[in-house]
């Protein structure tokens, strides 16, 4: 079987002949591309090429197929050294943020978000009221081509509001405060921002693509039962019905610490739990995953990033995929894949080996 039927068998509840392999690169190719070690045959569409070479069944990078414009509103960015400053000019204040890219990382973090108190919190409203969202489905649609029996068609929804607020526009210390502090502000905002999550929601669920994910990026030392409950729960049951009313599968991107949420999530009803990384890197070890999802849920993830690296030697590698193949072709629940992504410098050859490790190991009892 190709990659394309192994996963679709699982996500139907049927048994492939091996376990699916898929794995995001996404991050360890802005590092190639920095480096200028990607080969030319893999830059552009090469991409799907490179995913073949390597064994890798393709689904990342995802996107979200949505254009937004803005009426009354002016979004800048500008670069400054290893700064990225984007700036918001509203008729009701204007906002903020500063990125600063890592060269030793490859990857951006914030020094400053949009929302530094409840003050900001009016122009964030306005913002978000003059967005505006058309379809961006042409990706989505050439992607059967280009990854044809390789991989599956997957785009993004976008994030709850609450995980917005989370990621990128407050950060979580700036919520519990103002949420204790102006908790009307707070409130009014987070209705703003549903009803617009949804318009844009609604055009991502009209997609192309076959596979829809919420990348929430949960993490439960950041994101407590109380504040999934109440702001993350609701807005997901919500969507998952709606994707699976579509008829397409429903996944959520949980890569962070699993045991404070894990339960909480996998009853909402998603199909897949993307990305769920197993000790020693996470929390739970990778034979007891099972147990804390309902028996539905299908499990998507396995091998933490480090372990591409040289950090981790060859013998410990395989013996860890060896390990997580034994769970995992034991029922047909699961698809081995990178928790969360391969990181940079990581080995082209060991990317390349877990593929010979599914042929030889990967077979279901």
């Amino acid at each position: 079987m190709d990659p394309r039927s192994r996963a679709l068998a699982v996500l139907k509840g049927e048994k492939p002949d091996r376990v699916p392999w898929y794995g995001d690169l996404d991050y360890w190719l802005a590092y190639l591309r920095a480096e200028k070690l990607l080969p030319e045959r893999y830059q552009g569409d090469g991409l799907y090429q490179l995913h073949r070479d390597l064994g890798v069944g393709f689904y990342l990078q995802g996107y979200l197929p949505v254009r937004a414009r803005y009426e009354g509103v002016r979004v800048t960015e500008e670069t400054s050294g290893d700064l990225i400053i984007t700036r918001v000019e509203t008729p009701a204040g204007d906002l903020r943020s500063v990125e600063k890219y890592l060269p030793e990382s490859y990857c951006r973090a914030y020094e400053e978000r949009f929302v530094k108190d409840w003050r900001d919190l009016r122009a964030l409203r306005y913002l978000y009221e003059h967005t505006y969202y058309e379809p961006d489905y042409d990706l989505a649609a050439r992607r059967y081509d280009l990854i044809g029996d390789f991989g599956l068609v997957l785009c993004y929804l976008p994030r709850s509001p609450l995980m917005e607020m989370l990621t990128v526009l407050l950060g979580i210390r700036a919520i519990i405060y103002i949420e204790a502090d102006a908790p009307d502000e707070f409130a009014e905002t987070f209705a703003v921002l549903k009803r617009k999550t949804d318009e844009a929601s609604q055009i991502a669920l009209h997609s192309p693509a076959e596979c829809l994910m919420i990348p929430e990026n949960l993490s439960s030392e950041t994101v407590g039962k109380r504040l999934f409950n109440q702001y993350v729960r609701p807005h997901d049951e919500e969507w998952v019905r709606r994707i699976k009313e579509a008829g397409k599968f429903s996944f959520i991107h949980m890569d962070g610490t699993l045991k404070g949420l894990i339960r909480e999530v996998s009853a909402t009803g998603f199909e897949v739990l993307e990305a769920l990384t197993p000790a020693p890197v996470g929390d739970i070890p990778i034979e007891e995953l099972r147990f804390w999802l309902s028996a539905d849920c299908v499990i998507w993830g396995g091998i933490p990033g480090v372990y591409f690296t040289d950090l981790v030697s060859d013998e410990e590698f395989d013996a860890f995929v060896i390990r997580a193949l034994a769970v995992m072709r034991r029922e047909p629940r699961y698809v081995l894949g990178v928790a969360d992504q391969v990181p940079p410098r990581s080995r082209w050859e060991r990317i390349a080996r877990v593929a010979e490790l599914v042929e030889k190991h990967g077979q279901y009892e």
